[in-house]
């Protein structure tokens, strides 16, 4: 049921200023890029960065799942705690979160429909 990981989504108290270091380090501009939500592909990979996260939760990994739905309720019935509910972002894409058991960290999942793997169009300064 699940897919492997398809999104890491980062908070950005200052999006712009997150926005233009990972432009910096990854060597590519954004593919989406409003004051809400800036979107990087890597590979088919998402890379976001959004202003309206917790800090304090840190970066969420979202893992690829058929049915946000089902895959929640799955969570669920093996302990987890919801932590959002099923989401619809747009364009097909539903998200939700969980806190898993005892103590663990913040679970997410993704269903979208879209998701290709594709070749990395550059390689930043880091690699």
């Amino acid at each position: 049921m699940y897919l492997g990981i398809r999104s890491v989504i980062y908070p950005a108290p200052d999006i712009v200023a997150a926005r233009d270091w990972f432009v910096g380090l990854l060597g590519i501009q954004p593919y989406f890029d409003e004051p809400f939500y800036v979107g990087f592909n890597l590979g088919g990979y998402e890379l976001g960065l959004d202003p309206g996260a917790d800090v304090a939760r840190g970066a969420i990994s979202y893992w690829g799942v058929d049915n946000a739905s089902e895959a929640l309720d799955e969570l669920l019935a093996a302990g987890a705690s919801d932590s959002s509910g099923v989401l619809d972002v747009g364009d097909g894409l539903r998200t939700a979160t969980v806190h898993l058991p005892n103590g663990g960290g913040v679970f997410g999942i993704i269903e979208n429909p879209a998701f290709v793997l594709a070749p990395v169009a550059s390689s930043g300064p880091g690699q």
